[in-house]
């Protein structure tokens, strides 16, 4: 196969039905209208960090296989943790920005990055990654959050593999919430449906929202929520106004917004999109303090519209041992990484190995601490 790599700084050139048609339509987050909303509301973009540098690989014009990507100046929004090392190789007297990564922006969700049908079409996008660092000075490539079978791709293409872990639902066929508790210990089942009654409880009512049934004051009092939340995580949101509008635009049936309303007014909300297979919880945030009301919003009720949609898992995000309690396993993600220099490359491979039978063994324990009956889901 004849290939050419090209390198874009934006989307808007490339059809939509072009790019999702490579495979990346199947996942909402690498789907083109989803990244170009991020372009077009300066999320990413200059001033962010985050320079897009996608790559197209096609075969006689016609575009066999793209990889979202981006030139980093930083290592915020990514969810891979790379400060230490970034630390170490400055220490040592190395520049490790700018980098190269391939992911989505700001979202820590499991999806296609190598996206082509080919394999010979994914190790050429791997290719132009060490070949594009090596001509402009780059420290390395890193792709986060890919699909467990693009690892094996990376590492016959000499980048090296690293496991993290995230806390998924998992639908097994429930046909009601009650059928999921029925699965959980007597204490665990007690515990969850006491924290939803007092959640509930709260002095309002709660909506799922979705499509057109989404207005754009809805995304005026979620603005508000996302700021709050936002400037207590990272400093400042890194997403702007623009970008909600622009997904009401184009991903409102892709959407399923969760308000807690008081007096008619909204006091708290959490954004979730929805994939063919899998409802993904993104933001969450609130004006007002009542409690549980954050586990009900945010994952309580992302279980109930999963259950009721037939969807298999519930993705709620990075970090939180708080979500075993409700249901949510430990699961393995993973990402691949390809230093230019060599002694960096083979130190940093020494830490995944021991880094990656440490979290073999965290998600072992943590999943026999779940709040499942033994011998039932794990």
């Amino acid at each position: 196969m004849s290939l050419t790599v090209t390198i874009h700084d934006g989307l808007a050139d490339i059809p939509a039905a072009d790019w999702d048609a490579t495979g990346a339509g199947r996942n909402p987050f690498t789907t083109r209208r989803f990244l170009l909303a991020l372009e077009q509301s300066g999320s990413v973009g200059k001033g962010t960090g985050w320079q897009p540098a996608h790559l197209c690989a096609r075969q006689d014009e016609v575009l066999r296989g793209v990889a979202p990507c981006y030139a980093k100046t930083n290592s915020q929004g990514e969810y891979i943790f790379d400060h230490a090392w970034a630390d170490a190789f400055q220490r040592a007297g190395g520049r490790y920005y700018p980098k190269l990564q391939c992911a989505v922006p700001f979202t820590p969700v499991t999806g296609p990055r190598l996206i082509a049908p080919e394999a010979e079409v994914r190790r050429a996008l791997l290719a132009a990654m060490m070949q594009i660092c090596r001509q402009n000075g780059l420290s390395g490539a890193h792709v986060t959050f890919c699909e467990p079978d693009e690892v094996a791709d990376g590492e016959a293409a000499g980048f090296l593999a690293r496991k993290s872990q995230q806390f998924h639902w998992l639908n097994d066929g429930y046909a009601s919430y009650d059928d999921f508790l029925a699965q959980l210990s007597s204490r665990k089942r007690k515990d969850l449906r006491k924290e939803r009654a007092r959640a509930q409880g709260f002095g309002g009512t709660i909506r799922q929202l979705r499509g057109d049934e989404i207005l754009p004051e809805h995304w005026d009092a979620f603005w508000r929520f996302y700021q709050d939340t936002g400037a207590r995580k990272w400093g400042r949101p890194y997403l702007t106004r623009a970008f909600f509008d622009l997904l009401h635009q184009t991903m409102r049936d892709d959407c399923l917004l969760v308000l807690a309303e008081r007096d008619g007014q909204p006091i708290a909300g959490a954004l979730n999109l929805i994939g063919p297979e899998a409802i993904y919880g993104r933001y969450w945030g609130a004006i007002e303090d009542h409690p549980f009301l954050h586990f009900e919003l945010c994952y309580h009720q992302a279980i109930d519209f999963a259950i009721a949609h037939g969807l298999s898992r519930v993705e709620a995000g990075a970090q939180g041992e708080h979500k075993l309690a409700r249901g949510y396993l430990p699961v393995a993600t993973h990402s691949l990484h390809w230093l230019a220099d060599p002694g960096f490359h083979g130190a940093v491979a020494d830490y995944l190995d021991r880094e990656g039978e440490a979290m073999e063994e965290q998600i072992a324990v943590l999943r026999d601490w779940g709040p499942f009956r033994r011998g039932e889901p794990s």
